[in-house]
């Protein structure tokens, strides 16, 4: 059976665009390819850091939204701490509500863009 996860991850700042593009094109393979389903994915852009992490006051954010097999996480946290492009990262398993939230978001923030255009 297929759980629903969200991770966020924070990639380090000092990359450039193609760099950062090619990071996040790494963990989106990655779950795709061992049978995971991505459902989202966002861009957060760089942020502010709440405290310094090796050095580093701010990060790219991203978050993926997917479905996976609970055994590919640890699988995928793995490739997470191998890659010093990453900074930080959390992988949170989405229970009923969680999922309600997240596509009742998604949903509002699709509007949002239909109003602007």
């Amino acid at each position: 059976m297929l759980n629903q996860y969200e991770t966020v991850f924070i990639v380090t700042p000092v990359l450039s665009e193609p760099q950062v593009k090619e990071t996040v094109k790494k963990f989106r393979d990655i779950i795709t390819e061992n049978g995971g389903e991505l459902l989202n994915e966002e861009n957060w852009g760089m942020k502010k850091l709440a405290y310094p992490i090796q050095k580093k006051s701010s990060g790219l954010y991203h978050l993926f939204e997917f479905k996976a097999n609970p055994a590919f996480v640890a699988k995928l946290e793995i490739e997470f701490r191998r890659d010093e492009r990453i900074i930080r990262f959390m992988t949170v398993k989405l229970d009923k509500y969680a999922i309600e939230y997240s596509n009742k978001r998604k949903k509002s923030q699709k509007e949002k863009t239909e109003k602007e255009v």
